[in-house]
């Protein structure tokens, strides 16, 4: 049976599509958000921590969500933060004290902590081997796509009313009752060793691997958002100052790794393990490499559409690799690890290249992001290969 056709994996799906919307979906309404706060001290400053906010509280919040959900029980924990969720998103509808209104933001943050963390160790609890990497794919591109199809809907209730975006996270609540039927009930397995070999206690040298795998993700994820976070400025110091350019951009980015990841099991299987995030590393090194080349729109746009691909590709690797690697009874706290991973990187990428292009220039910090993405290929070559058994045949 198609993996598609799995509710379980359906209802996978829509958890991890919410977690796109848990920092940019208000976006498009800040400058009216703003406005409308305008007598509070600080307005600009707390109306741009709207968005930021639920980043950080991720990030530090995950590692408890994902212990939590190894001893309380990973669907418990999925239901109860996909209903906060939907409150904590709402609250922007009604609240009309922006101190308050960025408190739920908080709140929302540690919603998505509590999704992903519980999400993930379903996923390593449901699918195996060859799955697994399919469901990877087909989630990252759920994501890539939700994130295109709810910031459209974002944009176009923005220009209704500014509060409007906050209604799209009630759709959380419409997943509940599927959610509640479709998934298992699932706790951490014991660690038994009963479940193949490494069972019990991961696979040989799982530890080195997670700790690899985390770094990598937060380096990634630190260099992947130079995207968002510079290239509408790059277009605009290039000549393109509309601001729908950027727009453009960004979503041929999302476009092109939402399309890639749709590929990633097959290419997984093709490529193997440590193959299949080299050759994502090489797209996305490639991609900054052409972005210092030229202010050009079809280079830029070609630049954007490559680290896209490479995204897409090298993004579903770490989950993946946390899962096949780490113990089963661990699988909450390793996809808490690599949460919090994702969300740092997110968090300290404008401190690290900010200073870069403030002293060397877009280009040269695009040539140094290509330089350090193509040490990653020869890292996770030798880092994430299989160990040998005791043949000396590669497991």
């Amino acid at each position: 049976m198609d993996i598609l056709r799995d509710p379980r994996a359906i209802a996978l799906l829509l958890a991890a599509s919410l977690t796109i919307m848990s920092n940019a979906t208000i976006s498009p309404g800040l400058p009216g958000i703003e406005a409308m706060f305008s007598e509070t001290p600080n307005a600009a400053l707390l109306t741009r921590l709207l968005v930021t906010a639920p980043a950080l509280l991720i990030a530090f919040v995950a590692p408890f969500a994902g212990m939590a959900a190894d001893r309380f029980g990973r669907k418990k924990q999925l239901i109860f933060g996909v209903g906060l969720f939907a409150i904590a998103g709402t609250a922007g509808l009604y609240l009309r004290d922006l101190h308050i209104l960025l408190a739920s933001r908080l709140i929302l943050g540690f919603s998505v902590a509590l999704v992903m963390t519980a999400q993930a160790a379903l996923l390593g609890d449901i699918f195996a081997g060859e799955k697994r990497g399919r469901f990877m794919g087909y989630q990252m591109s759920a994501v890539n796509f939700g994130g295109f199809f709810f910031i459209a809907a974002a944009g176009w209730l923005a220009g209704l009313n500014p509060i409007f975006p906050f209604a799209l996270y009630g759709i959380a609540l419409l997943y509940i009752p599927f959610l509640q039927r479709a998934l298992p009930d699932s706790h951490a397995p014991e660690p038994t060793g009963h479940d193949g070999p490494g069972a019990s206690g991961g696979e040989p040298g799982w530890l080195f691997t997670l700790c690899l795998t985390i770094l990598l993700c937060g380096l990634t994820f630190a260099l992947f958002y130079v995207m968002p976070t510079q290239l509408p400025y790059f277009l605009a110091s290039s000549g393109h100052e509309d601001p729908k350019l950027a727009g453009l951009a960004m979503g041929v980015v999302v476009l092109a790794a939402g399309t890639a990841s749709l590929f990633f099991g097959a290419i997984r299987r093709w490529c193997g393990r440590a193959g299949t995030p080299a050759a994502g590393y090489v797209f996305m090194s490639i991609g900054f490499w052409v972005l210092h080349l030229s202010g050009g729109l079809p280079v830029i746009g070609a630049g954007a559409a490559l680290v896209g691909i490479g995204v897409g590709i090298v993004m579903p690797t770490f989950v993946a690799i946390a899962l096949d690697v780490a113990p089963p009874h661990r699988r909450g706290t390793v996809s808490g690890a690599i949460t919090t991973a994702i969300f740092l990187g997110q968090f300290v990428s404008p401190f690290l290249s900010q200073p870069l292009i403030d002293n060397l220039g877009y280009r040269t910090a695009f040539f140094i992001g290509a330089g350090v993405l193509a040490l990653f290929v020869p890292a996770v070559l030798v880092g994430f290969r299989r160990p040998r058994n005791e043949s000396g045949v590669t497991a």
